[in-house]
Formats: structure tokens, sequence, C-alpha cells
């Protein structure tokens, strides 16, 4: 009987391609999804799928438990509810909450959620347990290298991105002459280089890194063909990622639309120095 993967599917690309990789692999993939988030087109690419609402905990381990999932992965986004019309919280949610006390931070509620699972005998595992081959390598992918602006930029980018991920806060941030523009919060990764973009006036750079105690079950920083398509759109000249520790999609994709663009990306273990 071939193995089973459980997928917590949020928004964009990522949860299909890992998907399509695990099927590669001999697995079987059993999906859950959310309404309003998850591409529809993932059920042409698994096994079995459940589209939720947000805060139906109960149905979602009711369902891997029917399709004998003793290990998922939790891959793409999944944003925090606007209003509450969109949150359909079951009473496995709710003593969730309740056992937070108020504590809603990200990474802790993730943690919460994992525990939630795994004491219902499905564990959560790294999202990158079966895509070793994305992750980021070290070094400047693109014919052109950073200028030296952008360099400084990019090390204040980096020091400004730990300091948010230590936070909880983001990954994120756009930066542009030694100013921070925009820094990641709940409005996610695109949306803040959109918004530095405008300020930037075509000339920023884009730092995303690993919070410095990154659980690697959830968020891992990821990147893309879209990435580079909002950087240019938005005037952003310059990428840079965390080697080792980032997922990239579509590598090769992505790095001859950056250098049609002239945008540069780097993949950097760590700061010179540091």
């Amino acid at each position: 009987m071939p193995q089973r993967i459980g997928l917590i599917a949020g928004s964009g690309p990522f949860p299909l391609i890992f998907a399509e990789k695990a099927r590669e692999k001999g697995y079987q993939v059993v999906a859950v999804g959310y309404h309003d988030e998850t591409d529809p087109s993932l059920a042409d690419v698994v096994d079995a799928i459940e589209i939720l609402y947000i805060g139906q905990l109960g149905r979602l381990i009711k369902f891997f438990r029917h399709h004998q999932i003793k290990d998922a992965a939790m891959i793409g986004a999944v944003k925090k509810p606007g209003s509450i019309k969109e949150i359909r919280p079951d009473f496995k949610t709710i003593s969730l909450y309740a056992g937070m006390r108020g504590n809603t931070h990200d990474d802790r509620m993730l943690r919460a959620f994992a525990d939630v699972l795994a004491e219902a005998g499905i564990r959560i595992c790294s999202s990158t347990f079966l895509l070793p081959e994305f992750l980021a390598k070290q070094g400047c992918w693109t014919r052109r290298k950073p200028s030296k602006e952008e360099q400084m930029d990019i090390e204040l980018g980096w020091k400004m991105a730990k300091g948010i991920g230590r936070l909880d806060i983001g990954q994120c941030v756009v930066v542009s002459n030694g100013s921070v523009l925009a820094v990641e919060a709940i409005d996610g990764t695109d949306s803040t280089i959109r918004r530095g973009g405008q300020l930037g006036k075509k000339r920023a750079v884009v730092v995303k890194v690993c919070k410095p105690n990154q659980d690697f079950r959830f968020d891992v920083p990821a990147v893309g063909t879209r990435t580079i398509r909002i950087m240019h759109e938005s005037g952003v000249s310059a990428l840079a990622i965390e080697a080792g520790k980032s997922l990239v999609f579509q590598a090769s994709e992505m790095t001859s639309l950056a250098d049609q663009f002239g945008i540069s990306i780097v993949a950097l273990e760590d700061l010179p120095g540091e």
C-alpha cells in the first residue's frame, strides 16, 4: 500500500507543487483546503480533498482519520479571518483558543494547532521534508549583482527582517536608500512588496528571511515567479533570501524572468562578518 501524506493547503501555487512532488515520490495525497484560499485546481492533483472554513478543526481531524493520515504538512498561506463571517469555530477550535488565553501570535497559535493534531494521532512534518531540492542555494543567481547601494540596503533589511521575525510580526521588509519602506504584517509578502514599491520610486530591495527561531513545520519563507512579477510591477530592483532556509519554486524560470527585468537575486547564509 502506498504511503499517505496529509496536506493542509493554503493559498498560492505551492500546495500544488508539493502535491505533485509527493505523488512523484509514491505518496497518496489527502488534502484539506479552505474556502476562498486554496486553488480549486488542487483537486486535480490529489487523491482526496475536503474544503473547510477556518475554524473547522474537528472536521479536519475527522477527514484525515477517515483516510488514515498519520503525517501531514502545512503548505501555503492562510490569511487571518477579516470578519466573523469567515470563521466557523467548532468545539475543538474554541477549546484551542481558550487554552491560549488571548495570546494568539502566529507561531504560538500554529504550535497549539499542531499539538491538537498530535493528540489526535496526526503529526505535522517539516514543510520541506519532501522538497529538499527546492531549498535556496547560496550565491547570486542572476546576471546582475546587487549594486553597492542595494547591498547596503540588503544588509539593513536583513537585520530589520530578523528583528520583526523575532517579534513574530513577519519575515519580509522593503528597504530603499537606508530607510525601511514596508514591513510584512497580516497582509503578507505580496502586499508588502507593493506597498514598499510605491514608496521606493523604482529603487528598492526586498529581503525575506527565516525567523530566528523558525519552526520549519510552518510558514517557511517561499518565493517564485510570482514574487519576481510583483517586484517588477512595483519597481523593486533586488531580492535577498536566506540560503538553505527558503523554498524556491520554479527557480530557473524565476531567474530567467529576473534577468529579463534586470532584477538581482541573491541567497545569503548570513551577512558578511556575522
